[in-house]
């Protein structure tokens, strides 16, 4: 009985069921529901139509990003024509006005403007689209590759254009120094054939200082250095070996510039030339008393500052100044040198018989021997050269930035602190009164 009730009670539910279904138009559950026969399952066709909807969400989307980004692209390939006109309207204008092309330009960079104007209109607007986006994002590109392509054009030119400027202006400056190096030679031939010197026309003896010495010292050593200029010259064209001439002045000395080797022939010169400096004659015989000394030294100072050295000793051969440079050369240069110069010692047998020959060495040598005597005379006008003392240092000693200057300037620093000791003396030093003249030495490094 049981099974009887249970078997008809399962099939009125199954009745039951397909009535509800047919009631509500659903279609009936293709598995049997057992469990939960009211549990109602999502309509298919509704599901459907929500996916169509958020991919016609996600196609909008999508579509607004691409037009936004087209109109980003528009924009910044607008700015970069804007710029590109702009270049070319600076160009336009300089180094050379164009004014067609100015034109040109401007009227391009008010249209770019106008454009970009628009642009603006459209973003407020919100009509932003671009179609087809990729298009424009295409032809943005090729606008923007455009842009560019122009700016690198006119940098190009711009540099074209300075390389030019740049040329001129060295053939300019080359000129200015041909020009220049030939007002040089001009006035140094001047010097050394006349003598004339500003500082010597503006020095008044009555009241000179040590100021004035120093100048005047100074245009001694310039003298010296022309000198021994020619004689290294005449040296080199004999084919002397010059290391043997210096190692034979100061021998076993350390060059770290070849060009510093000149040195060595300014320290032997100017030994000589100032040999006998503190004398009151110089070292030669003279009958002049203590009295005598000033005007006689300024008498000397007058005649000798502005004349041609050689001009005078032929005119006044038996002059305190000719016995002066007579008993100098014949001291300084040596026999065997000028014979290994010029073959012969015709200069020298005319000095001996006190006559002055006319030679670009000797012209030279005169114009120096005529500065130290003037500078002579300028140091006896102070109190009859009591006041007047001259120094030398000594190799191996320690440097002193009182009583020495280097000739090597870039030596200075080094030399003060202790890394460097005097190697000789180039030019001697000067005591006048309580003033230091300092002394011009050429230092070498300790262990040497």
């Amino acid at each position: 009985m049981d099974s009887i009730k249970s078997h008809s009670s399962s099939s009125t539910k199954s009745k039951f069921i397909k009535s509800f279904f047919k009631v509500i138009h659903l279609k009936p559950p293709t598995k049997t529901l057992t469990n939960n026969p009211f549990c109602l399952l999502i309509p298919q066709e509704k599901t459907k139509n929500g996916d169509q909807k958020l991919k016609k969400n996600d196609e909008v989307k999508s579509k607004n990003r691409a037009s936004m980004e087209a109109f980003v692209a528009k924009l910044f390939a607008t700015i970069s024509t804007i710029k590109a006109c702009y270049a070319e309207l600076q160009m336009a204008q300089f180094p050379k006005y164009n004014a067609e092309a100015i034109q040109l330009a401007d009227q391009g960079v008010v249209d770019e403007l106008r454009k970009l104007s628009e642009l603006k209109q459209s973003f407020l607007k919100k009509q932003v689209d671009s179609s087809p986006p990729h298009v424009t994002l295409l032809l943005t590109e090729i606008q923007e590759q455009q842009s560019l392509m122009k700016m690198y054009e006119i940098t190009i030119k711009k540099m074209e254009a300075e390389i030019e400027a740049k040329k001129h202006k060295l053939l300019t400056l080359q000129g200015e120094l041909k020009d220049t190096m030939l007002k040089n030679k001009s006035l140094e031939k001047k010097l050394t054939s006349s003598g004339c010197f500003s500082i010597l026309e503006n020095i008044n003896l009555s009241a000179s200082s040590p100021k004035d010495f120093i100048l005047v010292l100074q245009y001694a050593i310039r003298s010296v250095r022309n000198f021994v200029k020619l004689l290294v010259q005449e040296m080199e064209s004999s084919s002397w070996n010059i290391d043997v001439a210096v190692d034979s002045i100061h021998p076993n000395l350390i060059f770290s510039n070849k060009n510093h080797k000149c040195f060595v022939f300014e320290s032997f010169v100017c030994q000589e030339m100032f040999n006998g400096f503190e004398n009151p004659t110089f070292s030669l015989q003279n009958d002049l008393s203590c009295d005598s000394f000033v005007p006689y030294h300024t008498d000397q100072f007058k005649k000798l500052k502005s004349v041609n050295s050689v001009s005078f000793l032929k005119t006044h051969p038996n002059s305190s100044f000719a016995r002066f440079t007579r008993s100098k050369y014949l001291r300084l240069v040596h026999p065997k040198t000028e014979a290994s110069f010029y073959g012969n010692l015709k200069q020298r047998k005319m000095i001996n018989a006190w006559e002055f020959p006319e030679t670009p060495f000797f012209d030279l040598f005169a114009e120096m021997a005529r500065r130290f005597w003037i500078l002579h005379c300028l140091a006896f006008s102070f109190g009859n050269g009591k006041e007047l003392s001259v120094f030398q240092v000594g190799k191996k000693c320690r440097f002193s930035e009182v009583y020495m200057e280097s000739v090597v300037s870039n030596e200075s620093s080094s030399a003060d602190d202790g890394g460097f000791t005097v190697a000789f003396t180039v030019v001697p030093g000067f005591m006048i009164g309580k003033t230091v003249v300092q002394s011009q030495v050429f230092l070498s490094p300790d262990k040497c």
